[in-house]
């Protein structure tokens, strides 16, 4: 089993109309028939804010949408072929094969008849930054960063996907794309976000932890997004 993650990447702006629809009717079915056993989908939305009240800086890459593929063997498989392009935006669709590791598997808050997880799920791509050789970062990364993004965040699902091979032309060069969800009150909260509801200092101590920790592995280059998902299994 390999799993494929596709980024559709473009300058930020308005929520793309109809696009969740469009994946979930249209892109759904067909990556189904071209063998995928597995789609989950995320999708900005504006409900959703920007994360952290920060607007994406104008003209910057700016995940819109990601689409995560499980097959049996991702060479050949042309899952692309499927996904929809928005027209007149400047967006594309970019993909890479990944190395999955799901250090807090979604126990708790299953995905709603119609597939989609409550709460809301941040989807980062990191680029690696050039002063660390990769078995250091990755190793500072998924080794030292991965106990303090757990006890720091409220986070429900927390997914590691170390990039392997870009699977698309001209795709970023990103090192690893991570996946973490949160109860929906957290986009709205940094109490409930980093876990301190009611406890100011245990708040300031925590985000301090992160930003600490996450200086050692980013160099501060690194899209973010708030998505809504939608899980859906085949096989």
């Amino acid at each position: 089993m390999e799993k494929i993650v596709y980024l559709l990447i473009g300058p930020a702006g308005p929520p793309v109309p109809d696009l969740a629809r469009s994946l979930r009717e249209r892109a759904v079915p067909a990556l189904v028939s071209l063998g995928a056993r597995s789609v989950q989908l995320n999708v900005t939305d504006e409900s959703l804010g920007h994360p952290f009240g920060v607007a994406p800086e104008a003209g910057a890459d700016h995940i819109l949408a990601a689409v995560s593929v499980w097959v049996d063997s991702a060479e050949g498989r042309g899952v692309e072929s499927a996904l929809p392009v928005p027209t007149g935006i400047g967006a594309a669709w970019h993909g890479w094969l990944v190395c999955e590791s799901e250090p807090v598997p979604n126990r708790d808050h299953p995905p709603g008849p119609d597939g989609e997880v409550p709460g809301f799920a941040q989807i980062v791509a990191l680029i690696r930054p050039s002063h660390l050789g990769w078995g250091e970062w990755r190793a500072v990364w998924q080794g030292a960063h991965t106990p303090v993004a757990i006890h720091t965040q409220s986070t429900f699902r927390y997914v590691q996907n170390v990039v392997f091979r870009a699977v698309t032309p001209d795709a970023p060069a990103y090192a690893a794309i991570v996946e973490e969800c949160f109860p929906r009150e957290a986009a709205r909260d940094l109490h409930v976000f980093f876990d301190a509801v009611g406890d100011e200092a245990r708040l300031a101590r925590h985000m301090a932890a992160m930003a600490e920790s996450c200086d050692r592995f980013m160099d501060g280059v690194a899209p973010v997004s708030w998505t809504r998902e939608w899980v859906y299994r085949s096989a």
